[in-house]
């Protein structure tokens, strides 16, 4: 570790050593009082009455809460978008990540498809090397799907550190898999020892309705939320789930938005399913009114997919499952662009580039909504901003935890300030905040990244590329050993019986393309040469006429009323 700790350009700090005294060290489990001594960018002692080297930086924290830091598991950074890119480089990205508490970031790799996913996983380190100014890893995204693509995540697996795949099953003719193809991935996936993560939307229904809305003369950004109602996100949710359980392969939802798509998550893990739930800052502290604001470019500013619920109550009720463990994770997909390339949708709100902020407000806005409200404590807060992710993706107890031998990311924060949040103040290179208004309470006072101090007194001190890449071993114990127990359950076993030797009933499922009654319907310049062997017939044949030879046969019969149709389906056409 110590090759990473040659950057000394922060200002006021004059060694890698640092200690906090009198903090309340709040982890995932509990909290209790102590001083903290970091060197190198690692935790080396906590206790009382530490003996540490002369000339250490100090710090009193009165008492003061002391967490692990943040952990935002979805962002976008310096995202590709059909020629542009998103407003947030790596460097401005992570500086706003620092800023609100969060101090690990893990992005999504976007391959074209047709491109190497390797190739795209090193264009992101070096795009994410040069810039970022704290620790990340990457999610890789699966756009599409063939035996390549297969060996390929292996070797991501194998040789670069990455745990966790995410496969759409929205944006049809782009990146949208089949469901075949989202079985065959999963299997994959489990036998890596990686995550499924999903972004679930109906990606058939959602471009039908965009077209039928488009028709109706509708193009604005609440177009965008029309032709995604909620229910298209639980629908796929559910097959999610029900994919995930058929291939024993533990799933993670994405950007989980909706009320029902909560409740599909929610009721799934209460069966048993080894499922987790990503609600995001945007889906946390504000909600869809906004889709229909008469400032086009305000309501450009809230297009994400899947959308955010026009629905009021749904930031509360969200809060509320992910404090009571029905959802355990949170992340920002912080992902905004600015108003001249949202409005390449002007005329058209599929065209709409998507994505919103949040890594910086994230930790304040649970905060305020969980535990100023009484809905978690501060333990609870620490799981679901930092420690569980931290599980999930294989990083604990590097991540995640205050304890001996643990990297030292860490914030001092403040229950009581307040803050209202503003596009004037943030961190983000564009001119709309979606929070812009909202007061929350609660924040960073104090933020140590690699045992250096990045924020104090309001200030920030980040160095660009001064980021490492964390690389995640597969087969993660948190949620492996409950897939592990069930595959040792699940292996299927036949009946023992003895074989079947009465009467077989003879079928024909096709044509029979050798009697000279089906040879008569056939033109003679169709005629194949030699007849091709129907492995599907009986073998089994009548020699000689048969009087019923010039009557034409029905081989099969179809069922006329569609699925869904007409109520009686007894009648044959």
């Amino acid at each position: 570790m110590s090759g990473y700790q040659g950057k000394k350009n922060i200002p006021r700090i004059t060694s890698d050593r640092l200690l906090i005294k009198g903090a309340k060290i709040v982890n995932d489990d509990q909290s209790f009082c102590a001083d903290i001594y970091m060197e190198d960018g690692v935790i080396k002692q906590i206790g009382e009455n530490l003996i540490v080297p002369g000339g250490v930086k100090t710090i009193d924290a009165h008492g003061r809460m002391l967490m692990p830091g943040g952990i935002d598991v979805h962002t976008r950074f310096q995202m590709p978008d059909r020629g542009m890119t998103s407003a947030d480089d790596f460097y401005q990205g992570t500086k706003a990540a620092l800023a609100g508490g969060t101090t690990m970031i893990i992005d999504h790799v976007v391959p074209e498809p047709g491109f190497s996913l390797i190739s795209a996983f090193e264009q992101w380190r070096e795009w994410a090397d040069s810039k970022s100014c704290c620790d990340y890893s990457l999610h890789i995204d699966i756009t599409e799907w063939h035996r390549g693509i297969q060996e390929e995540m292996e070797a991501l697996v194998k040789d670069h550190g990455v745990n966790s795949f995410l496969v759409y099953l929205a944006y049809k003719d782009v990146f949208q898999l089949t469901d075949a193809q989202v079985y065959e991935v999963f299997s994959v996936i489990r036998d890596l020892g990686a995550i499924a993560q999903v972004h679930a939307e109906n990606g058939d229904i959602v471009a039908e309705e965009q077209r039928r809305i488009l028709e109706q003369g509708i193009t604005g950004p609440e177009g965008h939320v029309l032709s995604r109602p909620e229910e298209v996100e639980a629908e796929a949710v559910n097959r999610s789930v029900t994919v995930a359980n058929q291939t024993n392969c533990p799933l993670y939802i994405t950007k989980v938005m909706s009320k029902s798509a909560a409740d599909v998550i929610a009721q799934a893990r209460k069966k048993g399913t080894v499922v987790y739930g990503e609600p995001i800052t945007a889906s946390l502290g504000t909600d869809g009114s906004h889709y229909w604001s008469k400032n086009w470019a305000k309501a450009a500013a809230y297009v994400t997919s899947p959308p955010l619920s026009p629905d009021p109550t749904t930031p509360d009720y969200l809060n509320s499952l992910l404090s009571c463990g029905d959802l355990q994770v949170t992340g920002s997909a912080h992902c905004p662009f600015n108003t001249a390339q949202r409005a390449v949708g002007k005329d058209d709100f599929s065209l709409i580039p998507e994505g919103v902020n949040g890594t910086e407000e994230r930790m304040s806005i649970i905060w305020d909504k969980c535990v100023v409200t009484g809905k978690m404590d501060e333990n609870q807060f620490v799981a679901v901003t930092s420690t569980n992710a931290a599980k999930i993706f294989n990083l604990y107890p590097r991540k995640g935890r205050i304890a001996v031998g643990s990297d030292a990311d860490l914030v001092l924060w403040d229950p009581d300030v307040t803050k209202i949040i503003s596009a004037k103040s943030h961190n983000s290179t564009v001119e709309y905040n979606i929070f812009e208004g909202t007061e929350v309470r609660g924040g960073p006072l104090v933020v140590i990244s690699q045992g250096k101090i990045v924020l104090e007194e309001g200030n920030l001190h980040t160095t660009e590329g001064s980021g490492r890449y964390v690389a995640r071993k597969p087969f993660p114990d948190y949620v492996y050993k409950r897939i592990k127990a069930r595959s040792r359950l699940a292996e299927l076993r036949g009946v023992p019986r003895g074989l079947y030797d009465g009467p077989v009933c003879e079928v024909s499922v096709t044509p029979k393309t050798m009697t000279p009654a089906s040879s008569a319907k056939t033109s003679p310049a169709k005629q194949p040469n030699q007849p091709v062997r129907n492995l599907h017939q009986s073998g089994f044949s009548l020699s000689g006429a048969q009087v019923d030879d010039n009557i034409p046969r029905r081989n099969t019969q179809r069922i006329v009323a569609p699925p869904g149709g007409r109520a009686n389906i007894t009648s044959l056409g």
